[in-house]
């Protein structure tokens, strides 16, 4: 079995040290590959890559200009797809580079996949899950956005944005056979748009409880809430008329 890890990252030097101590005493016994894709950073991320990972299997994809997570989420999968054989069996793990996914539960979340799940998500909503600080508004908004796109997609998954993900290497090529692209969306609403292109494979899905916690992170997050919530809204249009036709 090998694990592959996709994290993009955008000006995460001041993450990039704690991520490599918590990837390099936590990840599973069996191959691990990381490939990092950087989103066009104008810090010193890439060099520390290279700098903290020598001795590791590893790539970056290294972008010419900036287009967003779902941009660099579509990069990786694509890269891991024309590496491995559709004989392999690969588990692809993705996670944030600011350590806010909590990478001690990722061997529940491997351990669960390995149950025949296509894909197991990271979930603050899940019972058990939280925040451990955020603020009231980012909160309400993240809350209200979940409430608002499970009612209209009919989709029964509590957390809807986690980039903290493990999906069956399969499921991402049913995926790639059956739509344009794996991710169309640059934004964070990418997350959606790919849970719901699985849940259109039927695929088998599941959460595990994480709490978030944000003291953590070096810096602030890269979402910017009023920009995400008009892609949300923009998106929740254009995917509704597209099903439409």
């Amino acid at each position: 079995m090998t694990h592959c890890y996709v994290i993009p990252m955008y000006n995460e030097a001041g993450n990039l040290e704690l991520l490599f101590e918590r990837l390099s005493t936590n990840t599973l016994v069996d191959d691990n590959f990381f490939l990092f894709v950087d989103d066009h950073s104008s810090d010193n991320s890439v060099e520390m890559i290279h700098s903290l990972f020598k001795g590791y299997d590893y790539h970056i994809i290294e972008k010419e200009t900036n287009k967003g997570p779902g941009d660099s989420f579509d990069q990786g999968f694509e890269y891991l797809l024309n590496k491995y054989s559709k004989e392999e069996s690969v588990r692809v793990i993705t996670m944030e580079a600011d350590n806010t996914s909590d990478i001690n539960i990722l061997k529940d979340m491997v351990g669960i996949s390995n149950l025949n799940y296509d894909l197991v998500l990271a979930s603050i909503y899940a019972q058990g899950g939280g925040f451990l600080q955020t603020s009231f508004f980012r909160k309400f908004l993240s809350f209200g956005a979940n409430m608002v796109f499970r009612a209209v997609f009919n989709v029964k998954i509590l957390t809807l944005s986690s980039f903290y993900r493990v999906y069956d290497i399969t499921l991402l090529r049913r995926i790639k056979n059956n739509n344009a692209k794996i991710i169309e969306e640059g934004g964070f609403i990418c997350m959606l748009e790919i849970l719901l292109k699985a849940i259109d494979q039927d695929a088998t899905c599941i959460e595990v409880p994480m709490v978030l916690d944000s003291q953590i992170r070096e810096g602030k997050s890269k979402m910017k809430i009023w920009e995400n919530s008009i892609g949300y809204l923009k998106f929740l249009l254009s995917y509704k008329a597209s099903k439409q036709h």
